[in-house]
């Protein structure tokens, strides 16, 4: 295949071939010893924006692509990759350019100052036309992140709540051994699960209880440093059994956190029963479910992408939505934008402008690859497998 008409736009020769993983091994072995090497991670696409092929957030987005969990992840990698996001950031750094070129131009001829800025003009210009379009990107970071990142949450409770049942059932497979006998899980499970579009990660943990058995102990102490990484807490309790000290030291634990009380085996108890468990458990929203006949699962879902999405239901995505390297260059280029305006405002030199105006700038250019560095370059490439 000739150039330019390639990905990389380069000369690219590709050998099709049948046969098994060892005819390939074969094949692959002739043609390094005649001169040819392995690619290094994300080598073609690296190839494919140094020759201008793609600008730098659609190279990222190829990475996106391949590591999306659902298809709403596969969707936003879509549009990153067919240069959405390219095309937000030109459409900010346009304005911030023509009024760097118009303060360079009055500090060539400061004799022509006066006719050149019009300090209110320009600072209600950058407000409408940079600062809140870049204030709509950072939303959209917020809103859509954990479709593309994902967010983790961990079951927890006191043994034989049904926490492992749970877990099967938010999984829709028999991950996790459940038997009638407490202390079962002595490790915690982790396993990704699609709610709602959203790729979870569902921990499921040993039960928090005083133990003297040293490997249930040892379980018990990981669930505790997981606890602390987790986004979202599914506390479960028996609604079959009265409220343990064990339920009151683990309430203890997640009531200041992002947490969803889950009350579990309502199939064997009236209604009274939870009341009372909620009004001695305050603070928390609950769900009432039966893990063993899958009812409130559903409502359970729905809950769960309340709390991380903000929404009581579903919403379209975000047109755009940032990854995380690239929040951090918008914040940088927003908090400068807020300094040119009030260096407009309180009359700041043209030069300490110009400074920040090229501090916006450059750091929109690290969104798309137009300013970069090597490092950056290697922050983004090695996410990459070998090849792509």
């Amino acid at each position: 295949m000739k150039a330019p008409h390639t990905y990389t736009r380069e000369d690219v020769v590709e050998i099709q071939a049948h046969g098994s993983r060892c005819g390939l091994g074969v094949i692959l072995e002739l043609v390094l010893k005649r001169g040819a090497r392995l690619a290094e991670p994300g080598e073609f696409t690296k190839r494919a924006f140094l020759n201008g092929r793609i600008d730098l957030s659609q190279a990222e987005a190829v990475i996106e692509v391949v590591n999306a969990k659902t298809t709403e992840g596969l969707e936003l990698a879509a549009r990153q990759l067919k240069g959405d996001l390219f095309q937000a950031i030109q459409a900010i750094r346009g304005p911030i350019e023509t009024m760097l070129v118009e303060i360079e131009a009055a500090i060539d001829f400061p004799e022509d100052v006066e006719d050149i800025i019009h300090p209110e003009l320009f600072a209600q210009k950058m407000i409408q036309d940079v600062i809140a379009r870049l204030e709509d990107l950072l939303k959209h970071y917020d809103e859509g992140h954990i479709y593309r990142e994902g967010v983790a949450a961990i079951i927890i409770g006191r043994p034989n709540v049904g926490k492992s049942s749970l877990m099967n059932r938010l999984l829709e497979k028999e991950r996790s051994i459940v038997t009638p006998v407490p202390g079962t899980t002595r490790d915690f499970i982790e396993e990704t699960v699609n709610i709602r579009g959203i790729p979870m990660r569902l921990i499921d943990t040993a039960g928090l209880h005083d133990t003297d058995d040293g490997l249930e102990a040892a379980g018990i102490q990981f669930t505790r440093q997981r606890l602390d990484e987790a986004d979202l807490v599914l506390f479960m309790v028996d609604c079959s059994m009265p409220l343990s000290d064990e339920d009151m030291q683990v309430y203890d634990l997640v009531r200041n956190r992002k947490t969803i009380l889950v009350i579990n085996k309502i199939d064997l108890v009236d209604h009274d029963l939870v009341t009372e468990i909620v009004e001695c458990l305050q603070g928390l929203f609950w769900v009432e479910v039966s893990a063993l006949y899958n009812r409130g699962v559903e409502k359970l879902k729905a809950a769960v992408f309340g709390e991380v999405t903000h929404q009581s239901g579903p919403a379209g995505l975000p047109s755009i939505v940032p990854n995380l390297r690239h929040k951090v260059a918008i914040k940088r280029a927003l908090t400068a934008s807020r300094d040119v305006v009030e260096g407009f405002r309180t009359g700041r030199p043209a030069e300490l402008v110009a400074v920040d105006l090229k501090e916006a700038v450059d750091a929109l250019g690290e969104i798309i690859g137009a300013t970069t560095t090597e490092q950056i370059l290697d922050q983004v490439f090695d996410r990459f497998c070998i090849g792509k």
